[in-house]
């Protein structure tokens, strides 16, 4: 069976920033600059992107496009006999599994609040009245349910279609679309009486703010952002390395996709700082900031049916851009494990997805008494986040690091070379670079890992 490959090098650049750009950076990195000095959070948030990063998602897109596999069966192609890398391909598969768990759920968060918003429904409304929406959708499993199942369908009915005439045209348009809405909506956040402030207060380093929180914190938190930003770890980027070209570098992919998922995130905070000081409002971080604080901006403002509707668009199609990525990685596992035909594919996992999405969406009515880590504000959701966030994407990370750097493994010089392949920026290959890919950048990853276990188990065991 001959291998799909993308129809263009955008089609490619904007599928990988698509997967790359999720709600948590949407609205976790202007929240972050806001918590950790502005600024200055921003400057050493973009180091560790260019020293973390981008070397690990180099060597993502290296391993897919030197095997033409998917996750599960790259390794097999790559590694020496006896080996057994290919374990963590299994390891992969399962945990785009478990990111679609419950990302199917806050992607149909957002379809819920579009509809709320277009319809009008939050118009008149009272601030509790607005906040009381958030929880009532939560208190009802049938809702929530149907748009976690519409997200499930939708997206897998595209995926079903093929790569370039599914996947591939329907992202192109989506991200297009939100690369314009976004710069919309901050153009008119700025625009805003009192909106400066906001922008001040997001871009202007502030020391004192770092001193308060202390640098090391500040330092702790870009590297944290930086790293989870670009959803490494999973196959979600070597799926992609497997449909392309040898026209171009690899690392000169890695930036231009880097790039591209910074400027949405930086540009969030161009619509959430200004908006919020223009009416008063303290930026939260998580739900409350999206789904209570900007609703009650937006009804505040003028126009803003209008501007709410857009912005719940935008953070539809943020969520719904990885959504389809990760579909199609499960399908290609699928399909590279038991040839099955991409229809299939998407048939099957549409029922297995919808299933497994269900105790997020019933963890926080019918299963509410559930609460992972002993803390009482902490759901089903929180705890597959974890499992994702804080253990699947570190740790396999590290694997495909150690894979390419190692001897034991592809090697230094077989990944140089894939990576190096085509026109564009070069993996350098002195002995300094070697050197920090095969010592220092492990063991900031293991502190990744070692920190976010730490804070959100062990912390609250030892409380």
């Amino acid at each position: 069976m001959e291998r799909e490959k993308l129809k263009s090098r955008m089609g490619f650049i904007l599928l990988s920033a698509g997967c790359a750009i999720g709600i948590g950076n949407v609205w976790k990195f202007p929240y972050m600059c806001g918590q950790y000095g502005g600024g200055a959070f921003v400057l050493i948030y973009i180091l560790f992107l260019v020293i973390l990063g981008i070397p690990v998602m180099t060597m993502e897109f290296s391993v897919g496009r030197a095997s033409q596999k998917s996750p599960v069966k790259a390794y097999n192609e790559l590694e020496k006999p006896g080996q057994k890398w290919h374990i963590h391909g299994y390891l992969a598969m399962i945990g785009n599994y478990l990111l679609m768990m419950f990302y199917t759920t806050v992607g149909g968060w957002m379809l819920h609040f579009f509809y709320l918003t277009a319809a009008g429904k939050f118009q008149g409304a009272s601030t509790a009245e607005v906040e009381g929406a958030f929880t009532e959708m939560l208190g009802q499993p049938w809702v929530m349910a149907g748009w976690m199942v519409l997200v499930v369908v939708l997206g897998f009915l595209i995926n079903s279609v093929g790569l370039q005439n599914g996947l591939e045209r329907i992202t192109k348009v989506m991200m297009v679309a939100l690369l314009v809405i976004m710069v919309v909506l901050a153009v008119r956040s700025i625009t805003l009486s009192g909106g400066s402030e906001g922008l001040a207060f997001y871009l202007i380093p502030n020391l004192n703010t770092i001193k308060e929180v202390g640098l090391g914190n500040v330092i702790v938190g870009a590297m944290n952002q930086a790293f989870f930003t670009l959803s490494l770890g999973i196959g979600a980027m070597a799926i992609f390395g497997s449909y392309i070209g040898k026209e171009r570098t690899l690392m000169g992919e890695a930036v231009n996709v880097s790039i591209l998922d910074t400027f949405v995130a930086f540009t969030s905070g161009l619509i959430i700082f200004p908006a919020c000081f223009s009416f008063g409002v303290e930026p939260n971080s998580g739900p409350p900031l999206i789904f209570i604080t900007l609703p009650n901006i937006f009804n505040e403002m003028a126009g803003g049916r209008l501007w709410g509707s857009l912005f719940f668009v935008f953070m539809a199609f943020a969520a719904f851009s990885t959504i389809l990525a990760v579909f199609e990685n499960i399908m290609a596992c699928c399909r590279d494990l038991w040839g099955w035909s991409r229809k299939k594919a998407a048939a099957i996992n549409m029922v297995a997805i919808t299933i497994l999405s269900l105790p997020c969406v019933l963890g926080y009515n019918v299963w509410s008494g559930f609460h992972p880590f002993g803390d009482p504000s902490k759901q089903v959701l929180d705890l597959e986040d974890f499992l994702v966030s804080n253990i699947w994407l570190p740790l396999g990370s590290l694997i495909y690091l150690l894979f390419c750097v190692s001897k034991k493994g592809w090697g230094w010089k077989n990944f140089r070379k894939e990576a190096n392949t085509g026109k564009g920026l070069k993996m350098p290959g002195g002995k300094a670079i070697q050197f920090y890919l095969t010592w220092i950048l492990p063991i900031m990853i293991l502190f990744i890992f070692a920190y976010g276990v730490y804070d959100v188990v062990l912390k609250n065991l030892l409380a």
